[in-house]
């Protein structure tokens, strides 16, 4: 299974993508996340269902400094997250 995630809020310069990078990858899930100039966050996450629901239910939380207004998700067969690890990418 795979998600698109978009994380909206106070999500940038509070450590948010270390956290979900450390929550990915202590979950075994494959995929990225990358600030967004619009101040969002995004990630594209490939893993069990199970595994995925526990990483989304950290990043409504996100970490202390960090205030998550909402999460947009959306179900993908994205093929660019058929990889084996996770990593972050670029701002875009």
């Amino acid at each position: 299974m795979a998600k698109h995630l978009r994380i909206h809020g106070i999500v940038q310069g509070v450590g948010y993508r270390a956290g979900f990078d450390a929550q990915a990858r202590a979950l075994g899930v494959s995929g990225w996340v990358r600030n967004r100039r619009d101040g969002s966050v995004e990630a594209m996450v490939r893993g069990d269902d199970a595994l995925l629901q526990q990483l989304i239910t950290w990043a409504h939380r996100g970490p202390a400094m960090a205030r998550v207004d909402h999460i947009d998700i959306v179900e993908t067969k994205d093929a660019q997250i058929a990889m084996e690890s996770f990593y972050i990418r670029p701002t875009e």
